[in-house]
């Protein structure tokens, strides 16, 4: 039986460790958080309040970081160099120096894994895409759009100042809410040529991250792509990937894969699982992903996102804040 540990007890460890206990196969063993009042929240198990502490004390099979970002490559290089298998939140790094940094901790200890949380590669409707994109049944890709529409109060960064702070969070609505969507147009469109983007404050919170981005993203299989985020919405609506080929566009909206012919006829074709008392934008595929990942501890394998699978995210954003800097087109391969 594995034995696992969760370190950072924030909003999104509550999935994790969900999906931890409802797992027979494994045992949550210990769990670590600075904030001493947090200790009771997960009953029954070791608490820590520092992780090394925890790492040295504990024999763990594998570790999941769900940790604020300026605190996840410091944390898994310390899981990594004592010989545990990392289980890590998105984004991977707080920029694509850092995370070339943890790509090559990943290269140097290849008997260790490390998974990185993009469990929304995982949903069924996107599953399905991927697997039209891949067949070439449809044509070629023709375009992209990805948008992100959410909603965050100035309380959102004022009860965690780290969100709101380039130092610490890495950037704001491209990291924190928008990753996913960036991940997923890549894994669909390919290599990128090229990004022409642009960042803005709408919003008046006194912090010093976008909570506006937009970017045209070139293809080198000449597809264009569209990316816009926000967190200057008034709710936190649905993300929407649409995908248009020759023949036929799908677009992923509200959990819903639907198809729209050359007639402009929608038909549903699949509907994304849900778990119940999570938020509706976490999706339902964290734990296939984490059970995944235990099965390639168990077995060896090597089907899970690795760090080098999640660094072009990480680039991407990287190119539109640059973009937006000198404002011009900025080539991937200068990143």
């Amino acid at each position: 039986m594995l034995k696992i540990a969760v370190i950072g007890l924030g909003d999104i460890s509550k999935t994790h460790i969900s999906a931890i206990q409802d797992n027979p196969n494994v045992d949550l063993v210990a769990v670590c958080d600075s904030d001493e009042l947090l200790r009771e929240s997960v009953p029954h198990v070791n608490f820590y309040r520092d992780f090394h502490d925890m790492l040295k004390k504990e024999a763990l099979d594998c570790v999941h970081i769900c940790l604020p970002h300026y605190l996840h490559y410091p944390a898994t290089k310390a899981c990594i160099e004592k010989g545990v298998n990392v289980f890590l939140e998105k984004p991977i790094s707080l920029n694509t120096i850092e995370g070339i940094k943890l790509v090559r901790l990943e290269k140097k200890h290849q008997d260790i894994k490390i998974c990185v949380c993009f469990q929304n590669r995982y949903n069924e409707t996107f599953e399905m895409l991927k697997e039209f994109a891949q067949s070439g049944q449809f044509g070629n890709l023709i375009g992209i759009k990805g948008l992100v529409t959410w909603f965050r109060p100035k309380s959102y960064y004022d009860r965690k100042p780290w969100r709101g702070s380039m130092k610490y969070a890495g950037g704001g609505v491209m990291i924190n809410q928008a990753l996913h969507t960036v991940d997923l147009m890549q894994l669909l469109g390919g290599e990128i040529e090229s990004i022409r983007g642009s960042i803005d404050q709408l919003l008046d919170y006194g912090i010093d991250v976008e909570d506006t981005a937009t970017a045209h993203i070139k293809f080198k299989n000449g597809a264009k792509g569209l990316f816009f985020a926000t967190v200057a919405n008034v709710e936190n609506s649905s993300v929407e990937l649409k995908v248009i080929f020759e023949k036929e566009t799908f677009t992923i909206k509200d959990g819903i894969l639907s198809r729209i012919d050359e007639n402009g006829l929608k038909e549903e074709l699949l509907v994304d699982k849900k778990v119940l008392g999570t938020k509706f934008y976490y999706g339902a595929s964290h734990a296939k992903l984490i059970n995944l990942f235990y099965s390639c501890i168990s077995n060896n394998t090597q089907n899970y996102v690795h760090v080098e699978d999640a660094l072009t995210s990480i680039k991407m954003i990287d190119a539109i804040r640059r973009s937006s800097e000198v404002k011009k087109e900025i080539k991937m391969e200068d990143l």
